[in-house]
């Protein structure tokens, strides 16, 4: 077939974390038992991004991630970056089945705002090296919290004593200047994290966030909307967003499960990404059902039809059938693949081998080759 590129998100694309390499495991190990200083900590993080970045280039991947090497959590080491936001040690239970995280949390402490960020140089380190490895035809993507990771699901917040007009005011003020400075750093892929959704995926969850919020299901789904919306609402014409729903990925397990009924007129015809990365791979997900509120010519949606939980490979023939099923509803255009989630949320990762992952990505590569004609 002839291949043709097309911009991002890519028809084989994947949602951003790779599990850590033994160098990295080893670094990280001995920064925390002050063997070794930071800098000797960052030597060795460059080392393997750059290995990674040729790695990706090499199994086909026009998107190239740093796999978030540098990071412990997905959304924790970002939002704690942000002025006015702290770690700290929480005693909350773990929320996923049958694997127990580590306590750690974030709080507000001041005003929230956004200042010379350090991701902000991850994110031109891993520019830097897609464009020495790379021919041109990648991007380097980056991917952080959505504002709905700080505005709904801190702990410990006593800055704005209940205020939540202020704090959603200072925490949309922020992401705007964390966008425009990612864009800045010359970032033109960038994509919000956000596993608040699964608020609305199952009955028990809408019971228990009505509850907490106070209002009703379709009021907080609309302010869930907005947060994003405003936050986006100024950026460039040449950045793309993109926005990856998850029900929790930690060591191969999750929090819960649900379908996306009650907010598939939200996300497919409200929001104003240019993307939807949406868990697919298993029942857990729920049905295509959704998918017909689909009404956006202009968005693409990424079917995270293979799992990075389990190492084996998924048929081939059964996923280009579930393709097939999807654009009933969307066209094939609009569509594309991917794992339905990072391989390492966390550092700890999920529980398969690099083997495994990159096998499991080059099958993504190959499927979307075949469906597609084009990566």
């Amino acid at each position: 077939m002839t291949k043709t590129l097309v911009k991002a998100p890519f028809k084989a694309d994947h949602v951003g974390s790779f599990l850590r390499t033994e160098p990295i495991k080893a670094a990280r190990k001995a920064f925390a038992n002050g063997e070794i200083d930071r800098a000797s900590l960052k030597e060795v993080e460059d080392r393997e991004i750059k290995k990674l970045v040729q790695k990706q280039i090499e199994v086909g991947l026009k998107s190239i991630t740093d796999g978030e090497f540098r990071r412990s959590w997905w959304h924790l080491d970002f939002l704690a970056g942000l002025t006015g936001v702290e770690f700290f040690e929480s005693q909350y239970v773990s929320a996923f089945k049958g694997a127990k995280t580590r306590n750690n949390a974030i709080k507000v402490v001041g005003k929230v705002d956004f200042d010379n960020h350090y991701m902000i140089q991850h994110f031109q380190f891993l520019k830097e090296a897609v464009e020495k490895y790379g021919d041109g035809s990648q991007v380097a993507k980056f991917s952080i919290p959505s504002p709905n990771m700080l505005f709904t699901r801190i702990q410990g917040d006593e800055y704005y004593n209940g205020n939540k007009e202020e704090f959603y005011n200072d925490t949309v003020a922020a992401y705007r200047k964390a966008i425009q400075a990612f864009y800045d750093a010359g970032c033109r892929y960038l994509q919000l994290d956000d596993t608040s959704w699964i608020d609305f995926v199952s009955e028990e969850r809408i019971t228990a966030v009505v509850e907490k919020e106070g209002m009703n299901v379709q009021d907080i789904i609309k302010a869930r909307v907005a947060c994003i919306n405003d936050v986006i609402a100024d950026k460039a014409d040449d950045l793309l967003i993109t926005m990856h729903i998850c029900r929790g990925n930690f060591k191969s397990t999750y929090i819960t499960s649900g379908g996306y009924d009650h907010i598939s007129d939200a996300i497919f015809a409200e929001l104003n990404v240019d993307g939807l990365f949406l868990e697919y791979d298993d029942q857990r997900s729920g049905d295509f059902e959704p998918l017909k509120s689909f009404n956006r010519p202009d968005l693409t949606v990424v079917l995270g039809l293979i799992t990075s939980k389990l190492p084996e490979l998924e048929n081939a023939d059964t996923i280009k059938l579930r393709i097939q099923e999807a654009s009933e509803s969307i066209p094939l255009a609009n569509l594309a693949l991917s794992p339905q989630c990072g391989f390492a949320s966390t550092e700890e990762g999920n529980l398969l081998t690099e083997e495994d992952q990159w096998n499991k990505i080059k099958h993504v590569v190959n499927l979307a080759d075949s469906v597609w004609g084009t990566i």
